[in-house]
């Protein structure tokens, strides 16, 4: 929709996002961490601290996101700077980020619903609820950019305004599911005396978890630095095919969630051979997926491109990115599989350090060689993330086999 409406200001949300989806990681700190440490709690059937856990990571991101709120609104347009974003597409991306910046808040309460949603097995909660989110989504942007309310001529602005609204429905939404189907109580009553053993547990675990996360966003965000470097064509160019290519993850993330769901039950249970063979049918399953989905968004993308833009030298780069993608999925739906599984049975230090330093190592440095020193472009770039994905898919699947994941289980050492 925003396509449509202007080229630039797909830019200038692109370069705005990388930003806030950066920002937002810390809120995946606690959310992550909650995740695991209820999963196996429910696993061992040890129910009498669910209510404290979820108390402490609802509050503990409500008062992370409130500080994050202020970095955006204050700094962004010197975080916008920073990217190297070219002065055509300031304005917009400044003022997206500055209104959705005053909303975040509600992105940390949600991911934690979400978290709590899932391993209680109650997937469908999200699912409707996100959907429904889009939904608000997408019949605000029609309001805003082509509907009654196009002649306010707001832009970017609606956008945002529409992207905040669907965010504050969402999480009265997860609150009303989580009191009414999950039965959990939120309650300052619940952290006196302060539960320092919960901090400690969801910290150690949520630090390295987060860290993964936080590496790859900055790494992205130098990759994003070097595309700006490429001109407005490339800028566009990256964000269509970003978009076609998250249908390529679609399944393999879903699998990767609900694997990392029955992981965590059954790491609780001391039941590490079903999680082994179990890690490995939803790899082989989600491979298969996302290869052929991977190719179908190839052979289509003369025709899918064509759904954003008519400029053809987008359309001719972005099927140059679609071809290399193929390469990027092989490795990027291991990664998604089994890392997230390891994470579920308590190995968050490896996958972290693994991480760093081949984002870094490969990823970064690689993209500048190819695409910028070698003047290979955006191809050259996507050419050097795909290198690094296929190389962390092959370390963390040695890793899975060789069973050096097992006995790192938290419910044991929880008290």
């Amino acid at each position: 929709m925003i396509s449509h409406y202007s080229d630039t200001a797909v830019g200038a949300l692109g370069n705005a996002n990388q930003v806030l989806g950066f920002l937002t990681l810390a809120f995946s700190i606690i959310s992550s961490a909650t995740g695991v440490v209820v999963a196996q709690f429910l696993g061992a059937n040890k129910h009498d601290k669910m209510n404290q856990i979820y108390t402490f990571s609802v509050f503990f991101n409500l008062a992370l996101s409130i500080f994050i709120c202020a970095v955006v609104t204050i700094f962004s347009r010197s975080l916008l700077s920073f990217m190297h974003i070219p002065a055509v597409m300031m304005d917009d991306a400044n003022k997206y980020m500055k209104i959705v910046g005053c909303f975040l808040f509600t992105d940390a309460a949600v991911q934690v619903f979400s978290q709590i949603f899932n391993c209680n097995g109650k997937t469908s909660i999200g699912m409707i609820i996100f959907f429904c989110m889009n939904i608000i989504n997408i019949a605000g942007n029609y309001i805003f950019l082509y509907g009654p309310l196009s002649y306010l001529d707001l832009g970017a602005v609606g956008v945002a305004i529409t992207t905040s609204t669907s965010s504050v429905i969402g999480l009265i939404a997860a609150f009303i599911c989580f009191k009414k189907i999950i039965g959990g109580k939120i309650s300052l009553k619940f952290l006196k005396p302060f539960p320092k053993d919960i901090l400690v547990q969801l910290i150690k675990l949520g630090l390295p978890s987060a860290g993964e996360n936080i590496s790859y966003n900055i790494s992205q965000i130098c990759i994003t630095i070097f595309v700006n470097m490429l001109g407005p064509v490339s800028i566009t160019a990256k964000i269509y095919c970003n978009i076609l290519c998250n249908f390529s993850i679609v399944y393999s993330n879903a699998v990767a969630g609900a694997t990392s769901i029955i992981t965590g039950h059954s790491v609780g249970s001391n039941d590490y051979d079903f999680a082994y063979k179990r890690v490995l049918k939803s790899l082989a399953g989600a491979m298969f997926v996302s290869m052929l989905i991977a190719s179908a968004n190839w052979l289509l993308s003369p025709y899918t491109l064509r759904l954003f833009t008519a400029d053809a030298s987008i359309i001719a780069l972005g099927q140059k990115i679609m071809l290399v993608a193929l390469c990027l999925e092989l490795g990027r739906t291991s990664n998604l599989v089994i890392i997230r599984s390891m994470r579920a049975a308590g190995d968050v230090v490896f996958p972290t350090a693994l991480g760093i330093g081949s984002m870094w190592g490969i990823s970064v440095i690689f993209a500048w060689i190819l695409g910028i020193h070698f003047k290979l472009g955006l191809p050259g770039i996507w050419a050097a993330m795909a290198t690094d994905e296929i190389f962390r898919g092959i370390v963390v699947f040695i890793r899975w086999q060789t069973g050096k994941w097992r006995g790192r289980n938290v419910v044991k050492t929880a008290s």
